[in-house]
């Protein structure tokens, strides 16, 4: 195992991450924390995904997901509804506001990243974007990871 490299790919990508986050929040108020991030993703990826269910997903406490999902709901983000299957529990759903804030992001995002590509040389672009199908699979390869047994 090289660490080195993984050290190296771990600031990179964290640096990265910085920096969108910050001018983003700059361009966009208000910024939502990124654990509501997160948790709306989930929400996204599968709609009617219970609190404990998205805890799992977010590896958090099931209340501090539900403090998260009362926030989101008084913020026009996520709807909750009754499980018909379990009147007890809750199914969660991403409001119209929700999914137009998280497109409205995605697209800032990958502006904000293209034109920081469009400055490199041609053989940086070649070379970034033939490293994306590695890093899917490293992706991949830290989910399974995290998966339990």
């Amino acid at each position: 195992m090289d660490t080195a490299v993984a050290s190296e790919l771990t600031r990179v990508l964290a640096g990265m991450r910085r920096v969108v986050r910050r001018r983003l929040a700059a361009s966009r108020p208000p910024r939502l924390p990124a654990a509501q991030i997160e948790l709306l993703i989930a929400v996204e990826e599968e709609p009617g995904i219970g609190v404990a269910a998205a805890a799992r997903v977010l590896h958090l406490a099931d209340n501090s997901v539900s403090g998260l999902v009362n926030v989101l709901v008084d913020a026009g983000y996520l709807a909750r509804e009754t499980d018909p299957a379990d009147r007890r529990a809750a199914r969660l759903f991403l409001t119209p506001a929700a999914s137009d804030r998280l497109t409205g992001w995605r697209v800032a995002r990958a502006e904000l990243v293209g034109r920081a590509l469009e400055r490199l040389d041609e053989a940086d672009r070649e070379t970034v974007a033939a490293a994306l199908p590695a890093l899917r699979r490293l992706l991949d390869q830290m989910r399974d990871e995290e998966e339990p047994a």
